[in-house]
């Protein structure tokens, strides 16, 4: 059978929870603000509860206050490349670093190119600064606007679960940021979007990635629930929930496979990711000799 020159794939995954333990504010922005996570994370929760806001901009917003607070007491403020430093301290799960090449080698095998893309409801900056961000051919992430001494001003970009499904439609039609609505909604058969869904992967840890992962599975794409690997020799309750939480997204046919988020080559999230490479690569060269009859 005659095959293409290439076929693109588009692995796409959610960052806190998904590549790295815990959500990035709390492996140095937050202690460094003198809060808990604990203390931090319910105040957002306050917040948004109190003014009826969206828990992402709750969030934000409180990182915002928090950065004032500080520069007054410190009379030095948070500026955006302190945002982009905190990135650097991010603790990813194993055999994440390493990911990428190995994926982009398997699919180099099998006649693809496979392309990263991050959609998170964390932070653009905290993510560009990490140790992965050059791996990735477009980062959606919520954002801030800056003064003219780069200190955040305003939260101008809020990624949340049901946004997240709005990037995949970007990357779909190759609308690769955030403020162009005319050209991501603009009618776009099917058969001419540059990235179909049938090639796409989603990589989520938790029900705030349903409604992508629900949305590519309707579409004829794949999503995979991770959670996170055990530290010590049993999990604690803690990780075992969260573990529950990945299995019961499947049973409720909301992700089509779980896995535990451990990226090295021998185990199961791999083995996954490889598998759905090769029925994509082979299901497009099928379909290329379908309609050249």
């Amino acid at each position: 059978m005659a095959r293409p020159k290439k076929i693109e794939i588009c692995v796409c995954y959610d960052f806190d929870g998904t590549l790295i333990w815990g959500n990035m504010q709390e492996n140095s922005f937050i202690p460094d603000i003198g809060m808990s996570p604990d203390k931090f994370w319910q105040d957002a929760k306050k917040k948004a509860k109190s003014q009826d806001m969206d828990e992402v901009l709750a969030y934000m917003q409180l990182m915002i206050e928090k950065v004032i607070e500080k520069a007054r007491d410190a009379e030095k403020p948070l500026t955006r490349q302190d945002i982009i430093a905190h990135g650097q301290s991010l603790k990813y799960f194993p055999g994440v670093e390493a990911w990428f090449k190995s994926i982009n080698d398997y699919g180099k095998e099998t006649g693809a190119t496979i392309k990263h893309f991050v959609i998170s409801s964390g932070l653009l900056e905290m993510i560009k600064g990490s140790k992965i961000a050059r791996n990735f051919e477009s980062i959606f992430a919520s954002g801030f606007s800056y003064d003219a001494n780069n200190v955040p001003k305003f939260a101008t970009r809020s990624v949340n679960f049901t946004t997240k499904t709005q990037y995949l439609y970007r990357i779909n039609k190759k609308v690769l940021n955030s403020w162009d609505s005319e050209a991501v909604n603009r009618f776009t058969p099917d058969a001419e979007r540059p990235n179909p869904f049938s090639r796409m992967i989603y990589i989520g840890d938790g029900e705030t990635d349903v409604p992508a992962m629900k949305t590519l599975n309707y579409q004829g794409g794949y999503s995979i629930a991770v959670y996170p690997p055990k530290k010590g020799a049993r999990r604690t309750k803690a990780e075992q929930e969260k573990k529950e939480t990945a299995e019961k997204l499947v049973t409720q046919n909301r992700a089509k496979f779980v896995a535990e988020a451990d990226f090295r080559k021998d185990k199961q999230l791999y083995k996954i990711v490889t598998g759905l490479i090769r029925r994509i690569v082979d299901e497009s060269v099928l379909k290329m000799n379908l309609n050249a009859k």
